[in-house]
């Protein structure tokens, strides 16, 4: 069943429908770019056209992490603009604007549904991977990053100038810091300093009419929607500017894996009963998943401090999960980033450094936010659904807990809404390597998502922004249906929608920036 959110009576929620666009002629929309002053640099060595076959399909390639969306649509994609400069941005903006041409802007490629990088309208990629740039501040323990820079990078910059600084910011050293940190950004410091929006305190954005604007310019109203609601549906936003926050020079890691024989049923239940309830400086996760055709369940933790007292924390509140000194790994902030991502002990930091040139796998993602302990039957129901899974699938159920600092920050502090309530956030996911198993894969995701139903938040049922799910509502790529809009934008932001559409009414009443799942503006009833 739809769930829609209700509204205060003096805005009406209207369908917003905006004409086909016919298919412009590209050379009006080359010829603004080109002839655009551009001071620090000319943007037409960073126009690609499907002319050069070659270098297009590369350029697109180089960032998009989804195999599902390798091929690009040659009726609608007119061209791919990766801008080395402000001017490049709005160029592009008000080029487009002026032109009818829709805008799609991607900053790491990993848009879990390509709605950064794709459309069934006439449409140019703003590519943002140019804009890189970071500098660090460790007097006043903060830095700006432009969009543009990796993850990896952020951490290493932060790494190089000081030992004990860090963001507290996802585990995937390839993302875009421009999406990942507009979209609510977590990681496995969340639970001792919140999120990335919680530690942003300015901003670049290039608005609707190619205007750059910063926290004092933009204002306060569209400064708060930028930090959770996804930059796309406002503006570019070109760099943040945050805040570092402390950890000590040795953390300490573990992994320990439990089967089902093991009583690993047992020992996932009783982490949802303590992990949102342990020291914030401890973040532990359970990721259950498919290995040789049974379930294993591991648990990752970090710590911020020394191995000794981790395991007498863990062994008093989890004494189930049988941890042992042995299992764990002392080591600095920066290479925790390399245990997180799997990689040997060892490995050099440099890695974290390495931008993939194409897609390496097809995969779906989904989410959840749980806020009673899902019962064991419920916990077998769900391991169940994952073994129905291809045998080629990588598949797994990766839990987050929450408690801390989580708890303590208001739900519309910022457009991110799932705060306090929570015992732990969900992500299902699944990859292949076959194109033939696509439908199948797909289908399966939606067969676990209706297998969590009973267990997990509901009236909405939440989901995460950065976590992308084209399955919970959409609009057509030219299209905004408020209504439909109210369907993912609640379970996106839950009582924050309507201030989100009400600052987008401000700052783009046409609708310029927008994609299948972006936020409309507000209409006033006449």
């Amino acid at each position: 069943m739809k769930e829609t959110l209700s509204v205060l009576c003096l805005v009406l929620l209207v369908s917003v429908s905006e004409a086909a666009v016919t298919k412009p002629g590209i050379g009006e929309f080359l010829g603004c770019l080109r002839s655009w002053p551009s001071p620090e640099s000319p943007i037409t060595d960073d126009i690609f056209t499907a002319d050069n076959t070659t270098t297009f399909l590369s350029s697109y390639l180089a960032y998009t992490k989804n195999t599902r969306f390798e091929s690009p649509n040659y009726q609608t994609l007119l061209a791919i603009v990766t801008a080395k400069n402000l001017s490049h941005i709005q160029a592009t903006v008000v080029c487009a604007k002026s032109n009818g041409v829709q805008i799609r802007i991607r900053s790491g490629g990993h848009d879990y549904e390509g709605l950064s990088y794709i459309s069934s309208v006439p449409f140019v990629i703003l590519d943002l991977f140019n804009l890189r740039s970071i500098t660090v501040d460790v007097p006043s323990k903060q830095a700006w990053v432009e969009a543009g820079a990796t993850l990896g990078e952020l951490y290493t910059k932060i790494s190089d100038a000081s030992e004990t600084l860090a963001f507290p910011a996802g585990v995937c050293s390839t993302v875009g810091a421009g999406g990942h940190i507009s979209g609510g950004g977590y990681g496995n410091l969340m639970r001792k300093y919140g999120l990335t929006v919680d530690n942003v305190v300015d901003a670049l954005i290039v608005d609707v009419n190619g205007k750059l604007l910063n926290r004092s310019t933009m204002g306060e109203d569209l400064f708060w929607a930028i930090r959770g609601g996804g930059g796309g549906s406002f503006g570019v936003i070109l760099s943040w500017k945050i805040n570092l926050v402390d950890v000590p020079e040795i953390l300490t890691v573990f992994r320990v894996n439990k089967t089902l024989e093991q009583g690993g049923i047992d020992v996932l239940y009783k982490w949802q009963l303590v992990s949102s309830k342990l020291l914030d400086g401890l973040f532990l996760r359970a990721l259950s998943q498919v290995v040789n055709r049974t379930i294993t369940v591991e648990f990752y933790a970090q710590f911020l401090g020394r191995a000794d007292e981790l395991v007498a924390i863990v062994n008093q509140s989890l004494p189930e999960l049988g941890l042992k000194r042995q299992d764990c790994l002392e080591m600095s902030w920066l290479n925790t980033t390399l245990f997180w991502e799997d990689l040997p002990v060892g490995t050099p930091t440099s890695v974290l450094l390495d931008r993939p040139s194409k897609p390496e796998k097809f995969f779906k993602s989904k989410s959840d936010y749980v806020k009673k302990p899902i019962p064991k039957e419920g916990i077998k129901k769900l391991w169940e659904a994952l073994l129905e899974f291809n045998n080629n699938n990588i598949v797994y159920m990766q839990w987050n807990p929450y408690g801390g600092v989580m708890d303590t920050v208001p739900a519309a502090a910022t457009p991110f809404p799932h705060r306090k309530g929570n015992l732990f956030e969900v992500q299902y996911y699944t990859s292949w390597l076959d194109a033939n198993a696509t439908m199948g894969s797909l289908d399966m995701m939606k067969k676990l998502y209706e297998v969590a139903e009973p267990y997990v938040s509901s009236n909405p049922r939440e989901a995460f922004l950065n976590y992308r799910d084209i399955d919970i509502g959409s609009n057509p790529s030219n299209e905004t249906n408020v209504e439909e809009a109210e369907i993912y934008g609640s379970k996106y932001f839950v009582g924050n929608l309507k201030r989100l559409m009400e600052v987008k009414a401000k700052y783009d009443p046409e609708n310029f920036f927008k994609n299948e799942q972006s936020i409309p503006p507000a209409r006033v009833k006449q």
